[in-house]
């Protein structure tokens, strides 16, 4: 679903991603983490084609980000760490403006928009200006506006960040249903316990570079993620 070959990212004389491959796999949730400026941003960023790379190659379903970025992108959704909608827009022009790029019949947007609005208790709030939303509705927003299109894979950049409790768990919910349905997730967070719980493998990266990856029980062993991170932090 995605295949991460040899990355490199550079900044002036700085490796910002350095020689980074995986590969996410179709059914898979695929933590991504690591400190302030370990190149988490960078990645994600190279995957859905707003940074060109200096070398490497990301597919996507087969694809290059590279050679085909408009085919590529009309099989994922991103989702990053600050939202950055459109304000002036209320939240439910957002939402067709969104459904309309991706092509997204009316009857099957209508729908999607309903059930998730319902979901996360924005329903009423659809009709106001962006600009008036909190964080965490903003949030809710993105999250609704990345699953409108029924990608095949998701991108997400500290997904839970500003999201309430129930939202959060609404969320960890929708992600497993996109897997069990043949998609992928890969995502970064800081939140070490949700990614325990919920991935199904997870890469650590430090400086740029990949030092861990593999199923939660091949990273983690018997102790907890957390320790794990610490532990590789401090190396």
């Amino acid at each position: 679903m995605l295949k991460i070959e040899h990355l490199i990212k550079i900044y002036g004389d700085k490796k910002a991603v350095d020689d980074l491959s995986l590969h996410i796999k179709p059914g898979e949730i695929y933590g991504f983490i690591g400190h302030n400026g370990a190149g988490k941003t960078t990645t994600l960023k190279s995957i859905v084609g707003i940074l060109q790379f200096d070398s490497g190659e990301i597919y996507i379903d087969g694809r290059s980000i590279k050679e085909s970025p408009i085919e590529c992108k009309k099989n994922f959704a991103y989702i990053p760490d600050n939202p950055d909608l459109y304000d002036f827009m209320t939240g439910i022009k957002y939402l067709n403006f969104i459904a309309d790029i991706f092509g997204v019949e009316e009857s099957v947007r209508q729908e999607r928009i309903r059930k998730y609005a319902e979901m996360f208790v924005i329903t009423d709030d659809l009709a106001q200006p962006i600009a008036s939303f909190s964080h965490g509705m903003k949030q809710k927003l993105a999250i609704i506006a990345a699953w409108i299109h029924n990608p095949k894979l998701i991108i997400m950049d500290e997904p839970f960040v500003g999201l309430d409790p129930k939202a959060a768990h609404l969320l960890k919910g929708m992600m497993r249903d996109v897997c069990d349905n043949g998609g992928a997730i890969f995502f970064s967070t800081h939140v070490l316990e949700v990614a325990e719980k919920l991935c199904d493998k997870v890469a650590i990266i430090k400086g740029g570079k990949l030092i861990r990856s593999g199923t939660m029980e091949e990273v983690k062993g018997d102790d907890s993620l957390e320790e794990v991170f610490l532990e590789l932090e401090g190396e």
